[in-house]
């Protein structure tokens, strides 16, 4: 039962130092007395918190599409699709977290939090 009791201890500290290095996550951010929440869209989030300190996009490869082509001879074109991926980072003010709120298809999916204004 001892030998149970170290392997469960070390497996939370272990998860717990893991978590610690990684960036917080939350499901709303505040811009003065507006929130903005998951969900919400781009137009949406601007309204409330007005204009991000940095904006960036990307493209998240998403999963191919399988067309079948039986034809003989014929040469098959692998389409790579991708979803467009916003950041846009905002700067809350003196010891507050910078924030950088994720838009997957267009809607707030992630607050990420990072390092603290100085």
């Amino acid at each position: 039962m001892k030998h149970c009791m170290r392997t469960s201890t070390v497996s939370t500290l272990v998860a717990m130092s893991v978590l610690a290095g990684a960036p917080a996550a939350a499901e709303s951010f505040r811009c003065g007395t507006n929130l903005a929440n998951t969900g919400d869209s781009r137009a949406s989030v601007h309204s409330k918190c007005g204009e991000p300190v940095f904006k960036d996009s990307f493209c998240k490869p998403a999963e191919p599409l399988s067309v079948q082509n039986a034809a003989p001879g014929s040469t098959v074109i692998n389409v790579m699709p991708c979803e467009n991926v916003d950041e846009w980072t905002y700067n809350p003010g003196y010891g507050q977290f910078m924030t950088t709120l994720r838009f997957e298809s267009g809607r707030l999916v992630a607050i990420l939090y990072g390092d603290r204004v100085k």
